[in-house]
């Protein structure tokens, strides 16, 4: 790609930033940290919040590489590098893995394309578009996966960017649409619920920054109509198949995620 990436704006805070900044990560500035820890002052949980998703995110791979035998991936909202990334999870099972990374800001994929690097065997690609673009990703998706395997989506933490709901159920479902039968979904949001993270969460959108909008439990559900759940269904992330090297779930935390399979 050839994408130029634009100037940064160290006034703004960055969501993809301050989600690094509450992993531990180095790729934000002192805005994203005044927000950052504003937002954790309201509701002290989002850092457990943040690391429950992403060990979520990196099971439900695992789960879709191993046990599903998942050979490409479409991460779409790729966010900042950290540790664990998609392609090096699915790698570590089968290196031959392919994964496409999506995400509308060009900043994002900077970072990408200079840290997110395939071993030989497999390979990484991006692509700049937003998730309510499903017929430019497929697009994409057609010219560096096989059409006819199994595609593992990875839609963590992205919906809640796209305020109707309607919307949202039907970029998801245009997304699958376009698959073949035997791939997956895994889907991850901030739900409602929990009193201090509702106001952290309205401040945040009051920032400037791209707001993101908390769903109902139910609306997460809603995602996986028409597909296969893998149990134990949608349920907080820090609940979802925590195994052997997590035995104790943890904390019950406000974003819900799942697994699907396309029948």
């Amino acid at each position: 790609m050839t994408d130029d990436v634009p100037k940064i704006d160290t006034t703004v805070p960055h969501s993809a930033r301050i989600w690094n900044y509450w992993l531990g990560g180095r790729d934000n500035y002192e805005i994203d940290r005044v927000v950052g820890e504003r937002y954790q002052s309201t509701f002290p949980g989002v850092v457990d919040l943040a690391r429950a998703s992403r060990a979520f995110l990196v099971r439900s791979i695992r789960y879709m590489a191993e046990t599903a035998g998942v050979r490409q991936f479409i991460d779409i909202g790729t966010g900042l590098p950290t540790a664990e990334n998609t392609h090096e999870v699915a790698q570590n099972v089968a290196p031959d893995t392919r994964v496409l990374y999506v995400d509308n800001d060009p900043l994002v994929l900077a970072h990408a394309r200079a840290l997110l690097i395939s071993g030989p065997e497999g390979s990484t690609e991006y692509l700049q578009a937003d998730v309510r673009e499903p017929e430019r990703i497929l697009a994409r998706a057609a010219e560096v996966t096989d059409p006819y395997r199994p595609v593992g989506l990875i839609l963590s933490g992205v919906m809640g960017h796209v305020a109707p709901y309607a919307e949202a159920r039907s970029a998801v479902r245009r997304l699958l649409d376009g698959l073949p039968a035997g791939s997956y979904l895994s889907l991850n949001d901030g739900v409602t619920g929990d009193a201090a993270y509702t106001e952290a969460q309205r401040d945040y959108n009051a920032t400037g920054a791209a707001p993101y909008w908390l769903r109902e439990p139910e609306e997460i559900e809603g995602f996986f109509d028409g597909l296969q759940l893998v149990p134990p269904g949608v349920v907080a992330c820090s609940r979802w198949r925590p195994g052997r090297r997590s035995p104790a779930a943890g904390p019950e935390v406000a974003v819900y995620g799942g697994v699907g399979r396309k029948p």
